[in-house]
C-alpha cells in the first residue's frame, strides 16, 4: 500500500513537471512574432498593415477589428480567438477559416504556435 502511494505520488510529480516543461514561452513567442510583424502590428491603436493589429486579439471576436477590411470568410466565421483557436489558426489558417485572405501557410511547430499565442496573450 505504501509503495503504491509513493508510486502514485512520483507519477503525479512527473506529470506536473512534464506539463510545466511544455508550458508556452511568451518570450520565445515574441521572437516568433517577428514572422507576423511583416503584416501585423502588435501595439494598441496601431494602424492596420496588410493584416489587422493583433493587440488584444486573444478573446476578440474574429473579423471585428475596426478600420480593417476582413474577408467575408473571416467576418462570417463566428470565431472568438481563444488560445486554442488561435494556435490552430496560426498552424493551419486555411483549414480553420477556409477562404480567408491571409497568405500564410502556417507555423509548422506546435511549440512555436503555442509560444506565439502565449505572447499574443500578453498584449493587453
Amino acid at each position: 500500500m505504501v509503495r503504491a502511494v509513493k508510486s502514485m505520488g512520483a507519477i503525479a510529480v512527473a506529470a506536473l513537471l512534464a506539463s510545466q516543461a511544455q508550458a508556452a514561452d511568451a518570450k520565445h513567442g515574441a521572437e516568433v512574432f517577428a514572422r507576423c510583424a511583416i503584416c501585423h502590428a502588435n501595439t494598441k491603436g496601431a494602424p492596420a498593415k496588410i493584416g489587422p493589429d493583433l493587440f488584444g486579439v486573444v478573446g476578440r471576436k474574429a473579423g471585428t477589428m475596426p478600420d480593417f477590411s476582413y474577408s467575408a470568410a473571416m467576418k462570417g466565421s463566428g470565431i472568438t480567438w481563444t488560445p486554442d483557436k488561435l494556435a490552430a489558426y496560426v498552424q493551419h489558417p486555411q483549414q480553420v477559416v477556409p477562404g480567408n485572405r491571409m497568405a500564410f501557410a502556417g507555423i509548422s511547430s506546435k511549440n512555436d504556435a503555442a509560444d506565439l499565442v502565449a505572447y499574443l496573450g500578453t498584449l493587453k
